[in-house]
């Protein structure tokens, strides 16, 4: 059993929250809170395997409550947003003081809509928990990590021919773990990379705010009609597939199309597709954490088509969903833990 610990000032919110967790046979709640003071005494009490926070709440709010938990290192925290631009700088804010993930609530403050973000919910409740079980192998490879992160640096090999593109994708547990790849890619990597994230419309420009101001490389949030170059990794809007197309002088240029139809929107599968369209088996295509199988076909045909393809190991995933369909089908030519992806990458495509 999962034991969750819910908190938000809202008794409806809470309430519904309860009967939507303890609808799944494999979960518990085993108490609810209904501010950050009591969050953090019930936390102490009750020893959860995962807190929901939600963000704004009287008295102490769940940025401070989220400190408490993390600094005492009790259990992972999701925290549960408005649906707002201020909610998304909140969010982000909340993921780089230790929040595990978060889900956004589709009407705002107080929601009637919370089933369209059940099954998320559900999912990263579970994968928090699994992070919880798996501290003990997190410490163990925290050494490991470091000496991966110094592996890439703004020298390393000559890039020869033209500029090659890395197609990425992750989904559960990327807006942290994504940390472990970008930043450590150098500003004069010989390649472009496209990033698709799943995440809310209202949330893309204060993800990439905030990885702008960690990474070497410039990050945008990729618009239509921008020509791409080497150097810049564009992330996927939000309700819309981040697409390339070839202009009349042979630029790759960004399109945001809303077809085909998808679950996810941006997906990982329609971008990987359309970037191994235009630059063929210059295409290096990366697949990490993520529930589902978005992208696995994709990595598959990437390595059909002469490109080069690496999914994260089940030793670092939060969630082996993604990465682990994309190996099942033969869609991985190298598999690494995350702290050993930006290394192959740069293996890959060279610096200029």
């Amino acid at each position: 059993m999962v034991r969750v610990l819910i908190v938000d000032d809202s008794a409806l919110m809470r309430k519904t929250l309860r009967q939507i967790l303890e609808r799944d046979p494999e979960v518990e709640v085993v108490a609810a809170a209904r501010d950050g003071e009591d969050a953090v005494a019930k936390a102490r009490e009750y020893r959860p395997d995962v807190v929901t926070m939600d963000v704004n709440m009287p008295k102490q709010d769940g940025i401070t409550a989220l400190q408490y938990i993390v600094n005492e290192d009790i259990c992972p925290v999701i925290m549960v947003s408005s649906l707002t631009q201020e909610g998304a700088v909140t969010t982000f804010e909340a993921l780089e003081l230790g929040a595990f993930d978060f889900v956004a609530k589709p009407g705002g403050t107080v929601s009637s809509n919370l089933e369209t973000v059940a099954d998320e919910l559900v999912t990263k409740i579970k994968a928090a928990a699994g992070l919880k079980k798996r501290k003990i192998t997190a410490r163990l490879s925290r050494a490991r990590r470091s000496r991966g992160r110094q592996v890439v640096k703004k020298t390393g090999d000559t890039a020869s021919g033209d500029m090659k593109a890395v197609a990425m994708g992750i989904s559960t547990g990327g807006p942290k773990m994504i940390y472990e790849v970008l930043p450590s890619l150098p500003a004069n990597l010989n390649a472009a990379v496209f990033l698709v994230q799943h995440m809310p419309p209202n949330f893309t420009s204060a993800y990439v705010k905030r990885l702008n101001e960690h990474c070497q490389l410039e990050v945008v949030e990729a618009e239509a009609g921008m020509k791409v170059r080497p150097g810049v990794v564009y992330v996927g809007r939000g309700g819309r597939h981040l697409s390339l197309v070839k202009n009349s002088l042979g630029e790759a240029v960004i399109r945001l199309p809303s077809q085909p139809p998808h679950h996810f929107m941006p997906s990982v599968g329609v971008m990987m597709e359309a970037v191994l369209k235009v630059f063929g088996p210059r295409t290096i295509g990366v697949l990490m954490t993520g529930m589902g199988d978005d992208g696995a076909d994709a990595m598959v045909k990437i390595r059909q088509g002469g490109g080069l393809t690496i999914a994260e190991s089940e030793e670092s995933a939060i969630v082996f969903g993604m990465p682990g369909e994309a190996i099942k089908r033969g869609g991985a030519e190298i598999v690494v833990p995350i702290w050993d992806i930006a290394a192959e990458i740069v293996k890959a495509v060279g610096v200029v």
